[in-house]
C-alpha cells in the first residue's frame, strides 16, 4: 500500500516559523503539486487541512486521528515571541520529548498517537492520500523509521511537502520526500 502524506499550504504561521492555531491558508489558488496516484483522500480537521484539499479540488474526508499537534497556551503566537517569554519551556519542549511546558501535548506523546493512527491506517491497494500539518508529517516519519521522538525537529517539510510511505499498517517504508512546488531540491526558492 501507498501513503501518500501531503502538508497543507502556506498560513501566516509557517511563514512566520509560530506555533499554529486553527488558522486559514494565505492563498486561494495554489501550485498543485504532482501527487501519485490514490483512492482515498482524508484529511486533518484543521481549516488549513481542509482548505488546502478544497483547494486542489481533493474530495477529503475528515479524519481526527490526523488531527496536529496541541501547543496549547503557543498556539497562535510566534516562535520569537515564546522563546523570549519562556526561554527554559522551549528549551525543554525542544530537548525533552515528554515536556509540556505549554499545557499541549507531549511530542512523545504526539507521535505515538500519530503512530497509531499509522497502525490501524485502512489498507487502499489503490493508495491513501491525507492532507496534514507538517508537523503530523515528521510525527509519521519519525513512527516509520523507528526514530526517537526527538527526531521530528531533523525533518524539514514546507507547506505542500509530499512524503510517500510504502508498505502497510506497522511496517511502513520511506520511499519519496519533496520539497512543496515553487521551492528547490535544498529547500530554497528559486
Amino acid at each position: 500500500m501507498r501513503l501518500v502524506l501531503l502538508a497543507h499550504a502556506a498560513t501566516a504561521a509557517t511563514r512566520r516559523s509560530g506555533f499554529a492555531d486553527d488558522e486559514g491558508l494565505e492563498a486561494a489558488e495554489l501550485p498543485v503539486p504532482a501527487l501519485p496516484r490514490y483512492e482515498e483522500v482524508r484529511c486533518a480537521p484543521s481549516l488549513r487541512c481542509r482548505q488546502t484539499a478544497d483547494a486542489l479540488g481533493l474530495p477529503a474526508a475528515v479524519d481526527a486521528g490526523l488531527t496536529g499537534l496541541d501547543h496549547g497556551s503557543w498556539a497562535g503566537r510566534a516562535l520569537d515571541d515564546v522563546a523570549a517569554a519562556d526561554p527554559d519551556g522551549l528549551t525543554r519542549w525542544l530537548t525533552e520529548p515528554e515536556a509540556v511546558p505549554h499545557g499541549g501535548e507531549s511530542m512523545a506523546a504526539f507521535v505515538g498517537r500519530i503512530g497509531g493512527w499509522l497502525r490501524a491506517v485502512p489498507n487502499r491497494p489503490g493508495g491513501l492520500l491525507a492532507v496534514v500539518d507538517p508537523a503530523v508529517v515528521r510525527a509519521a516519519l519519525t513512527h516509520a523509521l523507528g526514530a526517537p521522538a526527538t527526531a521530528v525537529w531533523r525533518v524539514d517539510v514546507d507547506p505542500l511537502s509530499v512524503a510517500v510511505l510504502a508498505g502497510e499498517p506497522g511496517r511502513w517504508n520511506l520511499r519519496e520526500l519533496r520539497t512543496g512546488p515553487g521551492r528547490g531540491a535544498d529547500g530554497t526558492p528559486p
